[in-house]
């Protein structure tokens, strides 16, 4: 297969990735009756929420209004739910506006009316609304050491739950006593609805005491303030077996699996064998590329333990312990580490992206990897481990034009990772 079919093979997968987590695909099965006597009302938060609210409006039989919250960038044309955009991956003021409007929406609501919850990857920093005794600056400083830190999603997720007014449940309290029916789509690794945004409207497990115990693993400095909140018990949450969740009900509509799934079958379409190693992979981005980096080089040397041509995918969410000055992104990195360690092995392609079009914070969605991409590099004067060494993955790629740009996809299932060896 010569370069350009196996990248164009590398960005169709990638693509039907995608496609197979769209809100149009997964969303209208699970869509609930309304309400006969009360009304319907459509809240969300995440990259995909206004993707998702426009689906709503497109199958609903009846009256709805509501808000969600996304991404800047990622709105959608909505005639009845209003769509804000918000800052991601750390939140700002139109995010806070946007999660205390939502609060004042759901309250005084009947036992008769139906609340429509659409979260997804990013409903976090989206629905920032701190907790009484903090302020959004404090919250803002917390999220960006975290982010740095390479704390997991879970992790990340917990101390923000016991910082939030919205979070870890809190959300479908104020809707009582509604009925709250969320329909998620999953950017977490094991898919667990309540870390998922943070479960704005689901039991949390976590406590305050877990909260402490993740600033002080990654050495996270916090006002004063914020440990007394944390430490007196004053940010906890509610917990499963709570009655007030009894009504409520909860679908993950669109999951990491499904996209390796749909890629898959493109590569067998294209006689390539494909192999699932997990869709659930975490850890720093530069050790899960020298592991891929290890098995990929097994398989073209020694044809084990699978046998060329095939394709090894993989999903998940890597972290980045950010070091140096470079522009990243976890994908990016994660291929500047599978580059530096195959040093042009023949026969090995790859591409990773984030399926929400966005790796971290940059405007690409990942990136491609070929033999020649170190050899093109040092032509222009770049080493790749040095890049590596200032989390530069971004500059690199950028450099050889292979930067994968697909704008916002109005999806999140988190990474997609496939390695071709011909």
């Amino acid at each position: 297969m010569q370069a350009l079919k196996a990248r164009e093979l590398l960005l169709d997968m990638y693509s039907a990735a995608v496609g197979a987590v769209s809100a149009e695909k997964c969303l209208p099965a699970f869509l609930p009756k309304p309400s006969p006597q009360g009304r319907t009302l459509v809240i969300g938060a995440g990259k995909g929420a206004a993707a998702m609210a426009k689906v709503v409006e497109e199958h609903w039989e009846g009256d709805l209004a509501g808000l969600v919250v996304t991404r800047y960038g990622h709105g959608a044309d909505c005639k009845r739910i209003e769509v804000v955009e918000a800052a991601h991956p750390v939140p700002d003021e139109a995010g806070r506006r946007a999660a205390g409007r939502m609060m004042e929406m759901v309250r005084n609501l009947t036992e008769d009316d139906l609340v429509l919850c659409l979260i997804s990857g990013g409903g976090s920093a989206l629905l920032a609304l701190p907790a009484e005794s903090i302020t959004l600056e404090q919250k803002q400083a917390i999220n960006k050491a975290l982010l740095k830190s390479g704390a997991t999603i879970s992790e990340i997720n917990c101390v923000r739950k016991h910082l939030s007014a919205i979070k870890g449940g809190r959300l479908a309290l104020a809707c009582a006593p509604a009925r709250v029916v969320t329909l998620l789509i999953s950017d977490v690794p094991g898919d667990d609805p309540g870390v998922i945004a943070s479960g704005p409207t689901l039991p949390d497990p976590t406590t305050c005491q877990q909260a402490l115990a993740i600033l002080s693993k990654y050495a996270i400095d916090v006002p004063d303030n914020v440990r007394r909140h944390l430490a007196s018990g004053a940010g906890e949450t509610p917990k499963p077996g709570d009655a007030r969740f009894a009504r409520n009900a909860h679908h993950v509509i669109a999951t990491a699996q499904q996209a390796l799934e749909a890629a898959a079958q493109v590569a067998r379409a294209a006689e390539i064998t494909p192999y699932i190693l997990s869709d659930d992979m975490e850890g720093e981005a530069r050790d899960v590329g020298l592991v891929h980096a290890a098995l990929a080089r097994q398989v073209a040397v020694r044809n084990q333990p699978f046998r060329r041509p095939c394709v090894l995918i993989s999903g998940g969410e890597t972290t980045v312990t950010v070091r140096g000055k470079g522009r990243g992104g976890r994908n990016a990195e994660f291929l500047l580490s599978l580059a530096t360690s195959l040093s042009g092995l023949e026969g090995v392609h790859a591409i990773a992206c984030d399926t929400d079009g966005i790796d971290g914070s940059e405007d690409n969605a990942g990136a491609l990897y070929a033999p020649d991409s170190v050899a093109r590099a040092e032509k222009l004067g770049l080493r790749a481990r040095t890049m590596l060494d200032n989390n530069d993955g971004y500059g690199f790629f950028s450099a050889l034009g292979d930067l994968v740009v697909s704008g916002p996809t109005r999806t999140n299932v988190n990474d997609f990772r496939a390695i071709l060896i011909l």
